[in-house]
């Protein structure tokens, strides 16, 4: 299943997620012939996702691509919650985790590397701002490849809070 047909699952499924209170964090297909569908979520009230949240949007988007039919043959559905140590997927997350320590992988090289691992500022525009040991860099969102959040007990005393 190619980022395309990832990109038409979520499309099909945002509604009905956001309808009832969730929103997408990420949806990949991982693996082979007979791969993972992987839908990651999070409460739109920021509350910690509970397995009851994980186990209804299962079975709404279960509903929505039988009817659909939007992968051809076998695959596994696996609903999660991002996890403290989240990816960062959207360009309100670089906001949202402005303060927290995160690792960025960009396609290409900037500045000599695709590598950087520092604490967030958040968004400067369509660029990601992040300190490192090195200094400030402005990264362009569409050159990332990864993002994440990197676990730190800042991080977990923060994830108490409904905030984030």
């Amino acid at each position: 299943m190619s980022q395309d047909k990832a990109t038409t699952v979520e499309r099909l499924i945002a509604p009905s997620l956001s309808a009832a209170g969730f929103e997408i964090v990420r949806v990949v297909f991982l693996g082979g012939p007979s791969g993972t569908l992987q839908v990651m979520i999070e409460r739109g009230d920021r509350r910690a996702l509970s397995v009851d949240d994980c186990v209804e949007v299962s079975r709404t988007v279960s509903a929505l691509l039988d009817v659909e039919d939007v992968i051809a043959g076998p695959y596994t559905l696996e609903v999660s919650s991002p996890g403290i140590d989240r990816p960062l997927t959207r360009p309100a997350d670089f906001d949202r985790f402005a303060g927290f320590e995160a690792k960025l992988e960009t396609r290409a090289p900037i500045d000599g590397r695709k590598r950087f691992r520092g604490r967030l500022l958040g968004l400067d525009g369509d660029r990601v701002r992040i300190v490192t040991p090195e200094g400030e860099s402005l990264l362009p969102l569409n050159e990332l490849q990864k993002a994440k959040l990197v676990l730190t007990d800042e991080l977990i005393a923060a994830t108490a809070s409904p905030a984030h």
